[in-house]
Order: C-alpha cells, then structure tokens, then sequence
C-alpha cells in the first residue's frame, strides 16, 4: 500500500492539534461542554487553513461516547475510531462543486429524515457549498429552516461573499484565518522531527513562507522536497526546488534601488532568472522584501517575522529610500506578478518594473487655466425694455469673472497713465464692447469725444449738462471704464466736463453720415459685416 501523503498523515484529531484558529476551536469546546450545539455551522476562510479538518472534529466531538464533554473526541470510542478511518455511516460528505443541482439537494433533503444509524447525530459537511445553484440554495434553505433534531450541518467554503444572506443567517459564523510563518514553521518542524528529515530551519522558514499562510499547502511542499529522507535539505536545496531565488539577490536588487544603479538592477534579475528562479516567485519575493521595508519605514521593524538582524537591514533600507520611490516600486512589481505568466520573455516585466522605479517619475503638467469666453455678440434684434433693464442691472465683470471695480481717481494735473490718441484710434471698438454690457451707454457715447488725460481721469467733452450727468452716473462709467479695460488692460476714471467747442449732433433731418463715419456701421464691419450701399440713382 502506497504511502500517504503528509498532509493526510497529518491531519489534526483533536482540537489540541489545530494550528492557528483559538478563536474557533475554543468556542466550540464550550458549546461542546455546555451542550449547546447548533444545527447549521457555516466555516468560511482561505484554502488549507482547516475548515474541512474541523467540520470532521466537531463531528467526532457530537458522536463521541466520553463520559467527559470536555475530552471529546476522545478518539477511543467506536465512533472516533470509525470516522478516523473514513467508515462512519453518518458522517456524509458532500462536494458542492460536483453536485450542484436543486435535484441533489432534494435527494439530500429525503434522506435527512432518516435517524442516525451508529451515533447520536447525522452530520452533513457541505464542502464548497458557494458552488450550489440557486435553486439548490433555495431547496437547501427549508431544510436549513427546520432540520431534524438528529441532523447537524456543517457548510464550508473559500467564497463567503457568494453564498446568499438567507444562507448566512440560518447558520452560526465562524471565519478562518491564515496562520502565522511562526505557527506555520514550528508546526512543519513538529512534523520534520516525527518524520526523521533532516532539513535546516532556514528551509523550513522558506517554505512557511511560500505557503501563504495555508498549512495544508505548507504541508505539501514539505512532502514535494522531502524525496529521499535520508538526505540533508539546505536552504539552497530548498530554493532550487521550488524555484525561488537566493536571498542574497533580493537585497543586491534593494541595493540597486537605493543607488538608483539600472545596469547592477537588471543584471541581478537576469543572475537570479538564470540560476533557475522563477519569474513569478522572484516578483513576490521582491514584493514580499519591499514591504518589509515599508512596515519598518511607516510602523515599526518589530511588526516583520524576522530575526534581528534582518530587521536592523529593513530599518537602514527604510531610512535611504524615499516614501514615495518605495511605493513607486512595490506598485510597479506587484503589477509585474500578474503579467509574467503568459509573456515570452518572463523576466521583461521585472526588468521594466526595477526600471519604473529607478526613474524619477516626470513632473505634472499643469494645465493652463481655461481662457474666459468672450461675451456674447449683441443680438440681430433690438433688445426689449426688460432685456434692457436686466442687462443695466447687471454689473460689469472683469477678466476673471468678477464684479468690476472702479479705480480711485488720481490728483488733477497728474501725468497721463494712458495714451489719449490711442482711445482715439480704438474709440469705435470700445464703443462695440460698450454695447455688449449694455445698449444704452453707446448712444450718450455719441455726445461725447476724448479730450485729454489726466493721470488715470479721461475727460471727454460734452455740450450739454444733461449728457454730462448721463453718463457721468456710476453705472454708466462703470460700463465705459470696464469695456476700456478689455481692450487695453488699463483701469481709466470717466469724467465728463462740458466744452464750449463740443458741437451737438446734427439734426434729424440734416444728411446721414457715411459708412466710413458712423460708428455703428464701423462695428458691424468689425464682427464681420458687409454694407451693401445702394447705387447711385436709385
């Protein structure tokens, strides 16, 4: 007969031999000892940490005949010994992958009437039970509901997250956790020291450590490097067979980091790569590195499974790498993990990943501040009165979006800040921008010239009072001072003074200007306009 397999030879009897799940294990030893014991048991968690293991011992434990509840499972009684050998007609179990269908459910529900034939309960462990359909799910929850008081359920699965509400809330809860590298070693030394292997400590720390946390999958390494027992495991053994790389290469590839060195980086890879590592496991081993680095850097060296001295390594990496390059690189070899496997130059993405996290990352552009729209082109139609008075009532804003202000006037006599010949040369675009803020201010405009400037007061001349006070009101000038603004970037006083010399416009019945003259044409031929004049005789 073959020989089993260390994960099976090993398997937990008792509580006492769990590794890692207290919070479990104890709690049910007091359910046991009180006889409380429920009828639906859902055990979720990570592969290989013993949700299987123990659905089997609290089968044991409600079956054992011990006078004492507190020794169960004795595995000495009938029934300890019998599902010890896999020969308990009560204990069922059940792969939820292969039978996923509402009709096993049923077949499953019809034979759960019957009373238990050799203990006192009949145990169901549903392994995988996430793989169920959702009819089976809603033919297992009446079951669920009601059972019979012989009938204990024990569902366990790796997905919790799929398993319904409804589920979840007819079974009591119990969440398995990956054990710890210390509990992990120390549990494969137990079982090194019962095997006669010979093999270095540092050996068994490695392969703790590629078991993430699952003692089964720990187990079972163990047994894959295991071949001949009567041989020494090395830590370079060890490495060899599992494909992982030399920790000396590890901290060569930090080295290089800190001394941002791309060429000593790549050629570190590509040594590792070359002595048999494999991509993936040299990634993970990077990353694993890194973030020891980043506990000691953030938190604190004592929170990393490692011996002193490696911790004192972590603190002064810690210190000679910036926070941010370090993230940069466990970011960039992390993502390399999950894209060596299907490439055919493995070791590329390791490479482009130590090469992203040499390079200084390039500067944020910052995009320039979007330009203000130009206000809106006076309409084709002459505005109403209420557009009228909604657009007098709305204050002038300047470049920014912001209510125009005024600036204060300078003292008389002071030198002009502003060339009056050049509002001369632009009067008709100003009056073009006037008309955009508000339509009235243009047509007082055309009862006023530019005389001169003094400092920032522009006076313009006016032959009467009453256009004097028109446009000398605040609103108006704040309309002038802010369309002078666009045009030229200066912030200009209005104030309008009467001059003798000022003639008044001509007459309604006196000949029209020409086009060259009025102002209002000169506008619309600055957005684009075309006059057509008519012909002569016509």
């Amino acid at each position: 007969m073959p020989e089993q397999a260390l994960y099976l030879k090993w398997r937990p009897l008792s509580f006492d031999d769990v590794v890692g799940q207290e919070h479990i294990t104890r709690t049910l030893r007091n359910a046991l000892a009180r006889d409380r014991i429920r009828h639906a048991y859902l055990f979720s968690g990570p592969r290989g940490t013993g949700k299987t293991t123990m659905a089997r011992l609290l089968a044991k434990a409600v079956n054992c005949t011990h006078a004492d509840a507190g020794r169960r499972p004795c595995n000495a009684c009938h029934n300890c010994l019998a599902i010890n050998e896999n020969r308990f007609l009560d204990l069922i179990e059940i792969d939820a992958a292969s039978h996923t269908g509402v009709d096993d459910v049923r077949d499953l529900r019809d034979k759960i009437a019957f009373s238990p034939g050799e203990g006192s309960y009949k145990v169901y462990i549903i392994d995988e039970v996430h793989r169920f359909s959702g009819n089976a799910f809603d033919a297992l929850l009446k079951t669920l509901e009601e059972p019979p008081d012989h009938a204990l359920f024990v569902l366990a699965t790796t997905e919790i997250d799929k398993v319904p509400a409804t589920i979840k809330s007819r079974c009591l809860q119990f969440e398995f956790r990956r054990v710890s590298l210390r509990e992990v070693t120390a549990r494969l030394a137990h079982i090194a020291a019962h095997e006669s292997l010979d093999i270095d400590p540092a050996a068994l720390e490695l392969i703790a450590r590629q078991g993430t946390g699952s003692v089964r999958d720990s187990i079972s390494l163990l047994d894959q490097i295991v071949t001949d027992p009567a041989e020494r495991v090395t830590l370079a053994l060890t490495q060899r067979l599992l494909g992982t790389a030399d920790s000396l290469h590890v901290r060569e590839l930090a080295a290089a980091l800190v001394a941002a060195d791309m060429a000593l980086g790549i050629k570190t890879i590509n040594t590792a790569i070359d002595a048999g590592s494999d991509p993936r496991q040299l990634g993970q081993q990077i990353v694993g590195f890194l973030r020891n680095v980043m506990l000691a850097q953030t938190a604190s060296a004592t929170l990393i499974e490692a011996s002193d001295e490696e911790r004192h390594h972590y603190d002064e990496l810690a210190e000679q790498l910036s926070r941010s390059q370090l993230l940069r690189a466990i970011r960039a070899f992390n993502a390399a993990i999950n894209q060596t496997a299907g490439g055919w130059q493995p070791q590329l993405e390791l490479e482009l990943a130590f090469i992203d996290s040499v390079q200084q990352p390039p500067e944020p552009v910052v995009p320039p501040a979007p330009a203000q729209p130009a206000p809106p082109a006076p309409a084709s139609r002459p505005l109403s009165r209420s557009e009228q008075a909604r657009a007098v009532s709305q204050p002038a804003a300047d470049n920014a979006g912001n209510p125009y202000e005024r600036a204060p006037a300078s003292d008389p006599g002071a030198a002009p800040a502003f060339s009056a010949a050049a509002l001369h040369q632009n009067w008709t675009k100003i009056l073009t921008q006037v008309n955009r803020y508000d339509r009235n201010v243009g047509p007082l405009l055309h009862h006023a010239h530019v005389r001169h400037i003094e400092g920032n007061r522009l006076v313009l001349g006016v032959a009467s009072e009453f256009f004097q006070q028109r446009i000398a009101t605040p609103d108006k000038a704040r309309v002038v001072e802010q369309a002078i603004f666009d045009l030229h970037g200066v912030k200009l006083r209005i104030e309008a003074r009467l001059f003798a010399d000022v003639r008044p416009p001509a007459p309604a019945e006196a000949s029209p200007p020409t086009a060259a003259e009025d102002p209002l044409i000169a506008a619309a031929r600055s957005l684009g306009g075309v006059i057509d004049e008519p012909a002569a005789g016509r």
